[in-house]
């Protein structure tokens, strides 16, 4: 596994996977699972570094054309953790990632649990989630 903030953005392959830095300690199977979908592991910590830095570097890494799946997985109930799920919708607004495949998932005992991209999106829509919660 990868640091994704000292890794070279040519240093990808056509699968990479970028997930919460505690991943494999806290679901230790699960992280094995998301190294059978890619070996080539990122991981990042949004309590040490600030979302930009990493939109800015996954960016860069999309941009030399390499890349054609990206996985995002990280733990549940994180708040730090949730935020790279977000990366994703930042970088759909910065550039076209059709030909991207992205795929975002949460470990919860060891399983991996996909979320879909509006829901990540609502995520961030506290009045939404109070008006459904009613």
């Amino acid at each position: 596994m990868k640091e994704l903030l000292k890794s070279n953005i040519y240093d990808v392959t056509e699968t990479i996977a970028i997930v919460g830095s505690c991943l494999k300690n806290m679901q230790p199977l699960g992280f094995e699972k998301i190294k059978e979908l890619s070996p080539n592991i990122y991981e990042l910590c949004l309590e040490e570094t600030h979302i930009n830095m990493a939109i800015t570097k996954i960016s860069g890494m999309i941009r030399t054309g390499k890349i054609k799946n990206i996985i995002f997985a990280t733990v549940d109930k994180s708040p730090h953790c949730v935020q790279v799920h977000y990366i994703r919708n930042e970088l759909e607004k910065m550039m076209n990632l059709n030909n991207i495949n992205i795929v975002n998932y949460v470990v919860v005992n060891d399983e991996l649990i996909e979320i879909d991209s509006n829901l990540i999106s609502l995520s961030k829509s506290l009045t939404k989630l109070k008006n459904i919660s009613k």
